[in-house]
């Protein structure tokens, strides 16, 4: 099964964080990516840029509205992405515990499905 996980981290926070930490983080992922593709599990991943770089959009009757980032009531924005494979969800959760990011985030695991058409 593939399953998308969401790590979602508070911005102001982690920008406090000193250049040195925030780089072992990013070695810390770096390594947890080349350990899941030697397992199977690694789908992809990737960090994303701030909020206030990003946009919405909306189509409605026709015409597309857009709106410029930060989009949620909530100090803890999506801030990067892994998609994996795993046999159920603990293992999935089991590999979403194992982020580096995790003491600093909040991390939701989703299952995907595959589109049906009958």
């Amino acid at each position: 099964m593939k399953f998308l996980c969401l790590i979602y981290l508070n911005e102001d926070e982690m920008a406090t964080l000193p250049q040195a930490e925030m780089n072992d983080l990013n070695v810390r992922h770096l390594a947890l990516n080349d350990s899941l593709r030697a397992s199977g599990n690694f789908i992809e991943a990737s960090a994303l840029e701030s909020s206030s770089s990003a946009a919405r959009f909306q189509i409605r009757d026709g015409k597309r509205s857009i709106v410029d980032g930060p989009f949620a009531e909530t100090k803890e924005l999506v801030a990067g992405f892994y998609y994996v494979e795993a046999r159920d969800m603990q293992e999935a959760i089991g590999i979403a515990s194992r982020f580096p990011s995790a003491p600093h985030a909040t991390i939701e695991v989703w299952p995907a499905r595959e589109l049906m058409v009958d």
